[in-house]
């Protein structure tokens, strides 16, 4: 019935948004949805480029960044994609995710994501931990990242990365950058005040 994978989803996806009457938040996750799994790239991807011309504008689309887990996000690496979806996409942070590897918890600051991201996004989901507890750091430091980049504050440095100061830097960080160690600290304290309120429950 279609010419091609990419058509036929394309064609559910718009059939489903009109039914439910164009939601303002319509989420769409495509087969390629990190640029690991384009062939041979994502602004080559004959997949990629079906979807972006015929999806309609009001659908979202999910991307994870260069890897399924990504270590690093910058605005040139999304300005790619969103040139071939013809549109910002919905990124799928899978910077904590452990459902791959249950042994594994991941407990350190929101980083390795460019500053200036969120003018090339049109939203960003985290992937926490399968352990709620375990999700305190991350989605505090995700919230001052996020003040950060609603304040303006951020400054790329000439490779588009956020600058940071060095962990051993007594100096602190540079006046308006987000600094993962800083906001590590400052979750730190939080989450220890959260468990000691905790601990003072009846029952605990």
């Amino acid at each position: 019935v279609f010419p091609s994978l990419a058509h036929a989803q394309a064609s559910v996806a718009n059939e489903v948004y009109r039914e439910l009457g164009q939601p303002s938040v319509f989420l769409f996750c495509p087969t390629e949805y990190c640029s690991s799994l384009c062939s041979p790239s994502p602004s080559q991807s004959c997949y990629l480029l079906t979807l972006g011309q015929e999806l309609l504008p009001g659908i979202s689309v999910i991307w994870t960044g260069p890897k399924v887990v990504s270590q690093e996000l910058s605005a040139t690496l999304l300005e790619e994609v969103e040139g071939v979806l013809q549109r910002c996409p919905v990124i799928w942070d899978n910077l904590y995710a452990n459902d791959y590897d249950c042994r594994r918890v991941f407990l350190g600051p929101y980083t390795g994501r460019a500053p200036g991201l969120m003018s090339r996004l049109r939203g960003l989901l985290l992937n926490p931990n399968c352990e709620l507890q375990a999700n305190f750091i991350p989605i505090h430091t995700l919230g001052s990242w996020f003040q950060r980049e609603l304040g303006g504050c951020t400054h790329p440095d000439h490779t588009g990365m956020e600058i940071t100061a060095a962990l051993g830097d007594s100096q602190g960080p540079q006046e308006g950058t987000y600094s993962p160690r800083e906001t590590l600290e400052l979750a730190l304290l939080d989450w220890v005040t959260e468990i000691n309120q905790q601990a003072l429950e009846p029952g605990r």
